[in-house]
């Protein structure tokens, strides 16, 4: 079975993949295997600046990359193992938009609002404003990928409650594994919710 977990720009993906990790739970990062296939930083901000200003380059480096990176996840994701090791999880942040949400068993998005996306990502990585919006409209919106995804993190609040959605994430995956079905075992979740 394969699992994915996808959001936003700036919504917490990284820190629910470490947390997801620190819960025994492996990742693979498709951003990850981007910088491996292009591993100079200097160049992959030159190729940003390009490809975030001109929607068809992004689209041609987007052709070019994503079958090498869906390879790799997917070699990874595959490979043969014992029924009792941890499960793996691929971080895919293009999920939706590269088409790839049914090949998963499971898909968990890590969401928050588009004011926090803005505001991360001018704060933190030191987007200027115009930067952050072009980057926000070369994915689709964070609550259609909430909305079409299987189990929804929200990442408005708090490190803890993060850290308390990705533990209800692992645990629906270990379920998942358990009784090979999600209808279920999400219903059985709402229920207790109630």
């Amino acid at each position: 079975m394969r699992f994915a977990l996808t959001g936003g720009i700036a919504c917490g993906k990284s820190l629910a993949a470490k947390m997801l990790n620190d819960l025994g739970v492996e990742t693979i990062d498709a951003d990850d295997l981007v910088h491996e296939l292009l591993p100079d930083p200097a160049e992959r901000r030159r190729i940003a600046a390009e490809v975030f200003a001109d929607p068809e380059k992004r689209r041609a480096l987007e052709r070019e990359l994503h079958p090498q990176v869906r390879s790799r996840l997917f070699a990874w994701l595959d490979e043969p193992r014992a029924a009792s090791a941890p499960p793996r999880v691929a971080v895919v942040p293009l999920l939706y938009e590269a088409g790839w949400e049914g090949d998963f068993s499971l898909v968990g998005c890590v969401a928050s609002t588009r004011e926090t996306q803005l505001k991360r990502m001018t704060a933190r990585r030191g987007y200027s404003r115009e930067e952050a919006l072009a980057r926000l409209a070369a994915q689709l919106p964070v609550e259609d990928k909430a909305a079409r995804a299987d189990f929804v993190i929200r990442n408005d609040g708090s490190v803890e409650d993060l850290c308390a959605g990705v533990r209800a994430f692992a645990e629906t995956i270990r379920e998942f594994n358990t009784r090979g079905e999600k209808n279920g075992i999400i219903r059985d979740m709402l229920k207790g919710a109630e």
